[in-house]
């Protein structure tokens, strides 16, 4: 099934293309034997610039899976990823650390991916330092203007991220993908460990920057509210596999799958006066 999520009624070439993407994992059995696990099902969508396609489903639905391929931290068993026109499955990883800067993958517990040891400072500046490109005066220069960008304040330069805030741990690690200056933001389930006035602050925050800088997002969530209020398009996913797909209203008013209908029962209702969470 194919999905598409589109910035405008024109014809725009897709950033990302994706086309029967298939992971298969091998595990042993309590009886030794071993297993295979079908992780990704046949999984082919395409996301426009400038466009936020959720992609929701239960857990161990696949979507981590997806998230790890897309980002070249996994190599799928068979398919295409297209990145700009390029097929990054087929890329030598010296390739792949290029497109690695180009798709930056936010995880839902941030502390995983920042180093406890490390202050705020040096969270921001080890990713431009890899890249070998920018003197210290642009490095310096580059973490202000994020930092100001995401809503920290100087202050927490010299901070463990250890001691932040849950909220400003995850705007951390927002502003360190942002430095690189990536076309596709990955976000999973980045915002499902924050609690509700910290994910709407969240939320704003990069529905401006995607308004300001053009940004595009792939929204992995088991949460169908939120991707409702965060995304163009929407594509459930159940077993590996997409099993619907639409715009929001779609989704929410129409729903053709099981797996839709379970994810719709765990949205609290909206009422008549509070279309918000449909509107975009």
């Amino acid at each position: 099934m194919k999905v598409e999520a589109t910035a405008t009624g024109k014809n725009v070439h897709p950033l990302l293309k994706v086309e029967n993407l298939v992971k298969r994992y091998t595990k042993r059995s309590l009886a030794g034997t071993p297993e295979e696990l079908l992780a990704l099902d046949s999984v082919s969508f395409t996301i426009s610039p400038g466009t936020t396609l959720a992609v929701v489903g239960e857990s161990g639905s696949g979507k981590s899976t997806l998230a790890n391929c897309l980002a070249c931290l996994e190599s799928p068993t068979s398919g295409n990823i297209w990145f700009e026109g390029k097929d990054i499955v087929k890329l030598e990883e010296r390739a792949c650390r290029q497109v690695r800067r180009q798709i930056q993958l936010i995880f839902q517990d941030p502390a995983s991916s920042l180093n406890p040891r490390w202050s705020a400072f040096e969270v921001l500046v080890e990713p431009l330092i890899l890249q070998r490109k920018f003197n210290r005066e642009e490095i310096k220069k580059r973490v202000n203007y994020w930092l100001g960008r995401v809503g920290l304040s100087q202050d927490i330069v010299g901070r463990s991220p250890m001691e932040l805030s849950g909220g400003q741990r995850q705007r951390l690690a927002i502003a360190r993908a942002l430095t690189l200056e990536p076309k596709l933001l990955i976000l999973d389930e980045a915002l499902s460990a924050l609690d509700c006035s910290v994910q709407a602050q969240i939320a704003n925050l990069l529905m401006e920057l995607q308004g300001s800088l053009g940004m595009t997002y792939l929204f992995i969530t088991h949460d169908l509210a939120m991707a409702a209020h965060f995304a163009d398009e929407i594509a459930v996913m159940d077993r590996g596999r997409i099993v619907e797909q639409g715009p929001p209203n779609k989704i929410f008013i129409q729903p053709e799958q099981e797996t839709t209908r379970r994810l719709l029962a765990a949205v609290p209702r909206i009422g008549r006066g509070d279309q918000s969470a449909l509107e975009r």
